[in-house]
């Protein structure tokens, strides 16, 4: 299985983002608000990073509340880490572990067409072995 099927019938016009020269004061509400971790940071309609509650932490530890007023281009995570449609789920999970990141855009032709999180990857291999475990039960049960 793979991304493309995971965010399969997602509008990309759903995704919750912010653009660059948004100030981190607005971020934070955004992400307060939607009750959300991460937001992709567009430039021109395209990906230029991702801004994340770590990435609130860091500033404010460092600057205070002074980095309320900056950039999100100028605290965001960038470059950002990214997958395709064709990425495995599998794949997608291993990148997350090995980077320590929990979100990924999914990129077709350049554009974010979809925005994944580590907890969708889990919730899909979870219902993914329910299923198998229900089969099996079902082949033992009835042959």
């Amino acid at each position: 299985m793979n991304i493309g099927n995971l965010i399969e019938g997602r509008a990309s016009s759903d995704i919750i983002s912010v653009e660059v020269g948004q100030s981190v004061r607005e971020a934070v509400r955004i992400l307060a608000s939607k009750r959300i971790g991460a937001l992709p940071v567009l430039e021109q309609g395209r990906v230029a990073g991702i801004f994340s509650e770590r990435d609130v932490i860091h500033r404010l530890a460092d600057e205070g509340e002074a980095c309320l007023d900056r950039r999100v281009g100028e605290v965001m995570t960038s470059p950002a880490i990214t997958v395709d449609r064709m990425t495995t789920i599998d794949d997608a999970l291993g990148l997350m572990t090995r980077r320590r990141i929990r979100h990924l855009p999914v990129i077709e032709t350049e554009m974010m067409c979809g925005f994944i999180s580590i907890g969708d990857l889990v919730k899909f291999r979870y219902d993914e072995v329910q299923h198998e475990a229900e089969a099996m039960r079902e082949y033992i049960t009835h042959g």
